[in-house]
């Protein structure tokens, strides 16, 4: 029988809830974390992959939760903050997988909508649809065939595109990637997509990838240039792009950087607050993960619910991103700034401005 807990292993949380129901028999666990819902319904994606205990499972959540009420808050939006994360084994079967989403989508539909989901790292569109089956109406990102908006990787890629080119403005004085030397850590569904964009937009794009097979592929159907992923920081790039998992920027991999800009789509890129002093020694841009790769969280939805066009979908997308930059950009003092601090203070600040408690 599963055993469910509401704050398990005494883990600091400031969130407003979290649920975590483990099944110690299957090795399986289900974790919600609602960070938030001061500005609306918590949304977040549903992340599936294996951790090496529940307590790091649960602390993805959290901090991933939190990124999630930064993301909405800072760009204005009237939702909140969460995150979900099914802790797997290292090999299930696929009746355990679908049991377990089927008993996910039970918790989902059980908060009523206070929390809605759509996919994440390791979760597909076909996995929303079998979420679905329990947790509609609160279950986005299914596939086309069962009335959802498909794959969320194109709409964060967009952000993270136009992210670039705002960057690129204020760093080298135009806009324009042609020629822009780009290195893009991770090529699933938002790195490939991403690099797509900038191929068009006539960058040098070179990518790495521990997944060998999915680095091959993007390879033979961009004609890029890769990097061995223990050696992506030897070359001098103008912008690094990390859109794997997060962590990547430690104080110690700062040191190796060289490049001008750091804009990407995987959520909690800095492994500590002492890395922003770090990029700040070294005159590197750094822009914000929940600036950044907002595009699938507010297009699936958009798509869904408001009934968006795509071509909508993705205007909105590349609006929100670029006005909350423009943003960040006229709160900026010269020099070399913290906008990690400075989208954080504005988000504090709309989320203080409301008066809407949902739990």
């Amino acid at each position: 029988m599963p055993e469910i807990f509401t704050h398990p292993l005494e883990l600091p949380w400031e969130g407003a809830r979290l649920i975590v129901e483990v099944t110690p028999s299957q090795g399986v666990a289900i974790i919600i974390a609602i960070h938030s819902t001061a500005l609306g319904p918590a949304t977040g994606g549903t992340r599936i992959k294996s951790y090496d205990s529940l307590a790091a499972a649960v602390i993805d959540a959290q901090r991933l939760a939190e990124g999630m009420t930064c993301k909405f808050a800072v760009a204005g939006l009237k939702r909140g903050g969460a995150k979900a994360v099914i802790l797997a084994p290292e090999t299930w079967s696929p009746e355990l997988r679908r049991a377990t989403l089927l008993r996910y989508g039970s918790l989902v539909q059980s908060l009523g909508g206070a929390f809605q989901t759509g996919p994440d790292v390791g979760s597909t569109p076909e996995d929303m649809d079998v979420i679905g089956e329990t947790g509609s109406p609160f279950v986005f990102g299914k596939t086309l065939e069962a009335g959802g908006a498909g794959d969320s990787g194109p709409y964060t890629a967009a952000g993270v595109a136009e992210a670039m080119q705002a960057a690129c403005g204020k760093v080298f004085g135009t806009e324009n990637l042609s020629g822009r030397r780009v290195l893009v850590q991770g090529t699933g569904a938002v790195g490939s997509h991403l690099i797509a964009l900038l191929r068009e937009a006539g960058a040098d794009v070179w990518a790495t990838d521990v997944n060998q097979e999915k680095l091959h592929s993007v390879i033979e159907k961009y004609h890029i240039r890769t990097v061995h992923p223990d050696k992506i920081f030897e070359n001098q790039y103008d912008v690094f792009s990390p859109c794997a998992l997060g962590g990547i920027l430690t104080v110690e991999a700062v040191k190796k950087i060289s490049c001008k800009i750091i804009a990407g789509g995987a959520n909690n890129q800095l492994a500590e607050p002492a890395v922003m002093q770090a990029l700040g020694r070294k005159g590197i841009w750094y822009i914000p993960d929940f600036a950044v790769n907002i595009g699938g969280a507010l297009a699936i939805p958009g798509i869904e619910l408001e009934k968006w066009s795509i071509d909508e979908a993705y205007n909105k997308v590349r609006q929100t991103v670029r006005q909350t930059l423009e943003t960040l950009f006229r709160l900026a003092p010269e020099g070399t700034p913290d906008f990690e601090s400075i989208a954080r203070k504005l988000a504090k600040e709309n989320l203080n401005q409301s008066q809407i408690q949902l739990i």
